[in-house]
């Protein structure tokens, strides 16, 4: 039976996570030694963060604290399969963890972090693969304590974009025999970057862990140094106290070439899960998602919650001071200039003689103002500062463009102020009927900055195949444009009816082979639009099908580049897999048989019988298996000259 940690012993673990050596923490009979590795694939993100596996990079404070838990059930993350993908054992089927930690921000810049993870519940299957055997781990236990250490190098937190960089270290706290561990220690090294543009934001990942235990393996899967990768997206919303957004992550084995994004080393997954603020010191998480390759330790399914203290960043607080005068610049009348502290707001702060000229009474004195007679704004430009903008874009009159329009700030002189033209194609968006098509200038406002249509049908040259002659729009680049011509392939087939639409071919009852030849060379494939008919039971081909072969024998004739043709054998389940593989071998020899009697070299041609190993429809209905009784033709191309 699986056993549960106490309150006491998650109490003495919490301790020891927090530096204080804890009493002795309860341990079972040992197991026998046997394979087993740090099972887990989640690996949550440090305190403070609004992801669970990624991490926004809220790096802001000078000493800013976080604590927290997240609570992670795991679904089946380590299971045996045979060779046919079906289940045999779940070596780990049940596996809740809680992580125990916490961070510090310093210097506006530097993140310190701990998590220790705690495997209170386990539960699963004694197994065995490749003659290892594979005990359940029947008991709770300590993970790897991990200790972080996070450098933001640009940007900051809201920006659209951020990068730090930092690394993880793991002690080998865990147990191997319970899954929980390596027995060695371990390390991450990984960029960060993180960013938001209004209510959208973004976490990505990528890193290297070096493991004590590489080289070594699992049941004869590789386990070593990873590459490990993730991403995240999502929105703010519920004013921007709930992000929410879906996260995938994932690694692959990289020290043996063999494992490299191979199934069983490259565990991947994805999560949807949602952070939200309560107040401003509080916030509570959940989310939950699946495995998305059998990579060992991706489940297939987990779920996580978490509750964590983030106190909220409150920005220090700066008193602005320009001249250097005492006097603050809220309260002083002239913050450019040093003055003398009065009790007239009017004079505070301003040199008692003589008193400041400000001739335009823009409240930029003269001594810095660019344009003394004309009231203006301020910049931060010398050459601009206390200039007129008459159309107040920010832009002033002397470098406007376009002094009297609202624009947007340009590097070229010609068009900075200037109302923007994103197309680029010299007329403004404003005037611009196809603002995000470059196009030439009419007089038509509906036409204005369009591309070009010569034939006046609405579609554009640019897209018309047909741009000399009216025609209608279409999805289809080969016709947009062109007249609509009812029956293109001019089979008697109406294109709407035609499931080939551009091959002749002949009229059928079945929607999907309406219109289509009989025999067709599609890629690798000689695609037939139906079966090959036999007498029931036998190898024997039905009269009815001579016509179709005949077909098959044309598209041989129209290509002697195809120097091998594979005739394959496909049966339903009915019937024994011996009886069902010599039935379709019979039956793909047979066909060969035909086409070689009727002109097609025999050393062009080969046959195969699968049985009912390959079935491309469910063989639980009539007509699926239906479906699975076939006869497919395959284009064996040689392998390309060393």
């Amino acid at each position: 039976m699986p056993r549960i940690l106490p309150c006491s012993a998650v109490l003495a673990i919490a301790i020891a996570a927090l530096g204080v050596a804890p009493p002795a923490f309860a341990q079972a009979t040992p197991a026998p030694t046997q394979a087993g590795f740090a099972l887990d694939r989640f690996n949550p993100s440090e305190r403070g963060s609004e992801w669970f596996a990624l991490d926004s990079l809220d790096l802001r404070g000078n000493v800013r604290p976080a604590v927290g838990v997240v609570g992670e059930w795991g679904y089946k993350p380590l299971v045996i399969y045979d060779a046919q993908n079906n289940e045999r054992a779940a070596v780990v089927e049940h596996q809740f963890f809680l992580h125990v930690g916490a961070s510090l921000v310093l210097l506006d810049r530097l993140r310190i972090a701990f998590n220790l993870p705690i495997a209170l519940y386990q539960t699963g299957q004694n197994g065995s693969a490749n003659g290892v055997q594979l005990s359940s781990p029947e008991q709770a236990a300590l993970g790897d304590g991990r200790a972080s250490l996070d450098i933001r190098l640009l940007g900051r937190y809201g920006d659209p974009f951020q990068l730090a960089v930092g690394g993880q270290f793991f002690t080998p706290t865990g147990q191997r025999d319970r899954y929980t561990g390596d027995d060695r220690a371990r390390g991450i090294v990984h960029l960060m970057m993180a960013g938001e543009a209004g209510i959208f934001a973004y976490a990505a990942k990528g890193g290297f862990m070096i493991r004590g235990l590489d080289n070594a393996d699992l049941a004869g899967s590789p386990i070593g140094n990873e590459l490990i990768f993730g991403a995240s997206a999502g929105v703010r919303v519920a004013d921007r106290k709930l992000l929410i957004g879906p996260e995938i992550y994932g690694s692959t084995v990289v020290s043996n070439s063999d494992a490299f994004f191979a199934k069983r080393s490259t565990p991947l997954e994805a999560i949807l899960g949602g952070h939200y603020t309560i107040g401003t010191d509080w916030r509570i998480g959940a989310g939950a998602g699946p495995g998305l390759t059998r990579g060992y330790g991706s489940p297939k399914l987990r779920v996580l919650a978490s509750i964590e203290w983030t106190p909220a960043y409150v920005p220090p607080v700066v008193v602005s001071d320009r001249d250097g005068d005492g006097v603050v610049d809220g309260e002083d009348a002239c913050p450019d200039v040093p003055g003398v502290r009065t009790s007239d707001p009017a004079t505070n702060g301003c040199p008692l003689t003589p008193k400041p000229k400000d001739r335009d009474g823009d409240g930029i004195l003269d001594d810095d103002d660019a344009c003394p007679d004309a009231p203006g704004v301020r910049t931060d430009d010398p050459k601009t500062n206390g200039c007129p903008d008459r159309d107040g874009d920010g832009i002033v009159d002397k470098e406007d463009a376009c002094p009297e329009v609202k624009g947007v700030k340009t590097n070229d002189p010609k068009t900075n102020g200037c109302p923007a033209d994103r197309d680029g194609d010299g007329i403004a968006d404003a005037d611009d009927a196809c603002p995000d098509v470059k196009g030439v200038k009419t007089n038509d406002p509906k036409t204005n900055g369009c591309p070009p249509d010569r034939d006046g049908d609405g579609v554009y040259d640019p897209d018309d195949a047909c741009p000399d002659g009216p025609g209608v729009k279409t999805n289809d680049p080969k016709t947009n444009g062109c007249p609509n011509d009812p029956d293109r392939d001019k089979d008697g087939i109406l294109n709407e009816v035609d499931a080939c639409p551009d091959t002749p071919g002949e009229k059928t009852n079945d929607p999907k082979t309406n219109g289509c030849p009989k025999a067709s060379l599609q890629g690798n494939v000689i695609k037939i639009n139906e079966q090959v008919k036999f007498a029931t039971g036998s190898a024997v081909i039905l009269p009815a099908s001579n016509a179709l072969l005949t077909a098959v024998v044309k598209v041989l004739n129209d290509h002697p580049e195809i120097k091998k043709l594979r005739v394959e054998g496909h049966t339903d389940n009915v019937g024994g897999a011996a009886y069902n593989k010599n039935l379709s071998n019979q039956r793909a020899a047979s066909v060969a048989k035909w086409l070689t009697t009727h002109g097609v070299d025999q050393s062009r041609l080969e046959s195969q019988g699968f049985g009912l190993e390959k079935p491309i429809e469910d063989n639980k209905t009539e007509a699926g298996r239906r479906e699975n009784r076939r006869v497919e033709f395959h284009v064996d191309t040689p392998n390309p000259a060393p």
